[in-house]
């Protein structure tokens, strides 16, 4: 018998507690509305979607805080390091700025740089919502899904070559012309996944990451890091 649409997305179907979220965030890309609309709608109707379909899986207790807290610099560090060693030429070669992944500037106009609200919400999504969903779908869902499509059966932070690498490309492809730092970041996340065995410490990471990047974009200026 096939499933009504209510039963499909219901809390009790954990696939769609897990990645539904997501991909709900990526599709409302296409939504032909002004950014400062579109990142509260995201906001809201994703965070929505966290309390109804994901809460059931979703833990935010960290067991490893502190080490978690340095991954996440640690990845902040590795995210601009190659920018300011080598320079803006760095990012303009053409492994990183080509048709395929896009070009390493801010699509933001200048007024929205200045928005207060806009700013606001932008930097909220960057680190309260985005690691929530990101590390549901790739290391609480993909991770474990590639090895057994029963994916609950998998405890979390199984290590499987393919799974493993095929996560961190993926996560890498994500991130467009930060690719390679987009690369390095997914391999360590998945580290930490195997290390902590607990999803709440890959969000915490993600979201100190996030946060410092946020910080890093509105003290200096540096703009592109939010495409």
């Amino acid at each position: 018998m096939t499933p009504k649409v209510g039963q499909a997305l219901s809390p009790a179907n954990p696939t769609v507690g897990y990645i539904v979220p997501f991909l709900v965030y990526v599709g409302m890309i296409a939504l032909p509305l002004p950014p400062e609309v579109l990142f509260w709608v995201r906001f809201f109707v994703c965070s929505a979607l966290i309390l109804w379909l994901s809460r059931p899986y979703l833990s935010l207790r960290s067991s490893h805080t502190l080490a978690s807290i340095a991954v996440g610099i640690a990845v902040f560090l590795i995210w601009i390091g190659p920018d300011v060693v080598f320079g803006p030429s760095y990012r303009h070669l053409f492994l990183f700025d080509n048709f395929v992944f896009g070009h390493p500037h801010s699509s933001l106009a200048p007024n929205l740089q200045r928005n207060l609200p806009f700013v606001a919400i932008r930097m909220l999504s960057s680190f309260a919502l985005v690691p929530i969903l990101e590390e549901l779908f790739w290391r609480g869902w993909l991770m474990r899904w590639l090895i057994d499509r029963d994916f609950l059966k998998v405890p979390l932070g199984t290590y499987r070559a393919g799974a493993f690498w095929i996560v961190a490309v993926l996560f890498a492809s994500e991130h467009g012309p930060y690719w390679d730092v987009g690369l390095i970041t997914g391999v360590i996340y998945n580290l930490w996944v195997i290390r902590a065995r607990n999803l709440a410490d890959c969000i915490l990471a993600h979201a100190v990451t996030n946060a410092a990047l946020g910080a890093y974009v509105l003290v200096a200026g540096q703009w592109q890091y939010w495409l």
